[in-house]
């Protein structure tokens, strides 16, 4: 009995419906661990809860196949004690709000029976965009402030600058800008409170690079270019992936990062450089790339994923 119990990863995001089979990584890895006989449990954060004690998820057993037009098949609806599982994967996407952080604050209560990736405490504590601020050396000009004043000087500085809110992700609510306007910033801070505001590097026409890091160790690299007449290299804005290779300074880097992520009990990120620089992602919530990955290069880093892991 407990064999079948322990041979359980849960996986917390948002709803299979929602995810593109083609590209999506929690299916990618879901995929290869019913290979080795796992059950798939899945639920959203929403239907998380601590009942008498004890941490349960109202879900679904599921079984996915991205190579199938219909790539999952719900088997059983129930509710879960989620330390009767082996694994669990956080992989619902941003934005890291208040909800974000209570669920994390729930997982706490379980992770010294299952192991949760990434661990919930270090996601807690990782801010993907300030977290960067420890590599600004890498990095070119960057603030973070909600102060317009400081905003106004560094676009003077600098002419022409990338600004993102510090909880954006995917692309979204990304502006490059070459004049300062008030009323912009202004419903723009209020909205967002602290933003990035980053030096633009006009050789992302050419790509940026995408690296993996898994348990402390950098396991390969895509580069995204972005679609004529944008600067937004996210492949769910339309920028295409191909094969590249690690500078040795980008490699030095990375490893650098992975090594002190890995004594953060973050086993799962993804960076990204331009240009050769750090570009101050340093994706700990939901890291994505992994099929894309293997579409372009034939090398399975789910395999890797789980062999890390040890399951």
């Amino acid at each position: 009995m407990n064999y079948m119990i322990n041979k359980i990863v849960a996986i917390q995001g948002d709803h299979p419906s929602k995810l593109n089979p083609s590209t999506d990584t929690t299916i990618f890895l879901a995929h290869e661990i019913q290979k080795k006989n796992y059950r798939i449990f899945y639920y959203n954060p929403k239907d998380l809860s601590v009942i008498n004690f004890k941490v349960v998820a109202k879900g679904f057993f599921i079984k996915f196949n991205y190579k199938k037009k219909k790539f999952f098949k719900i088997l059983k609806k129930q509710k879960l004690e989620l330390n009767k599982c082996k694994f669990l994967l956080i992989r619902q996407d941003p934005p890291f709000n208040l909800e974000y952080i209570s669920s994390t604050l729930i997982l706490d209560k379980i992770k010294g029976k299952v192991k949760i990736i990434n661990d919930p405490t270090a996601i807690r504590n990782i801010s993907e965009k300030l977290y960067s601020t420890k590599y600004q050396e890498f990095m070119p000009h960057t603030i973070f402030s909600q102060n317009i004043e400081e905003i106004k000087k560094f676009l003077k500085k600098n002419k022409k600058i990338i600004v993102k809110p510090i909880n954006s992700y995917s692309g979204n609510s990304i502006h490059l800008l070459t004049k300062f306007d008030h009323g912009f910033f202004k419903k723009f801070i209020k909205k967002h409170d602290y933003i990035m505001c980053q030096k633009y590097l006009p050789k992302i026409n050419l790509g940026d690079k995408r690296v993996f890091l898994i348990n402390g160790k950098v396991f390969g690299a895509i580069s995204r270019i972005p679609r004529k007449g944008s600067f937004l290299s996210n492949l769910s804005k339309g920028a295409r992936p191909t094969n590249t290779k690690l500078t040795k300074k980008e490699l030095k880097i990375s490893k650098l990062i992975s090594k002190n992520l890995k004594k953060e009990k973050i086993f799962f990120a993804g960076i990204d450089f331009i240009d050769g620089q750090l570009n101050g992602d340093i994706n700990v919530t939901s890291p994505t790339g992994l099929k894309t990955y293997y579409d372009i290069s034939k090398i399975n880093l789910a395999l890797a994923f789980w062999k890390e892991l040890k399951a």
